[in-house]
C-alpha cells in the first residue's frame, strides 16, 4: 500500500473526503517526525510505539579494500509492534 492508497483507505473508513484524509495523513507523520525530533516517544496503545534509538559507533570493514573504519554514532526511528497488531497479523 502506498501513500495515496492509504489516503483512499482513510477517507474512505473514517467519512472524511480524500484532501482532508491527506491533510490529516501529512499532519500525523509531521507530529510525529517533531516528537521524535524533540528526544520524545509516540505511543498509540494496541498499534505500536515510535522512538527514537541511540546506535552507538562501532569498527566495520571496507568491502572493497578490507580495510578497517569507524562507523560513527546515529540516532534511528524505530517502531515496536504493539499487541493488537501483532495478533492481527
Amino acid at each position: 500500500m502506498n501513500k495515496s492508497e492509504l489516503i483512499d483507505a482513510i477517507a474512505q473508513s473514517s467519512g472524511l473526503t480524500k484532501a482532508d484524509a491527506g491533510r490529516a495523513l501529512d499532519g500525523f507523520t509531521k507530529a510525529v517526525e517533531e516528537a521524535l525530533k524533540a528526544g520524545d516517544s509516540v505511543t498509540l496503545v494496541g498499534f505500536g510505539t515510535f522512538s527514537v534509538k541511540e546506535r552507538p559507533e562501532r569498527k566495520g570493514r571496507n568491502p572493497q579494500t578490507g580495510e578497517e573504519i569507524t562507523i560513527k554514532a546515529a540516532k534511528i526511528p524505530s517502531f515496536k509492534v504493539g499487541k493488537s497488531l501483532k495478533d492481527a497479523v
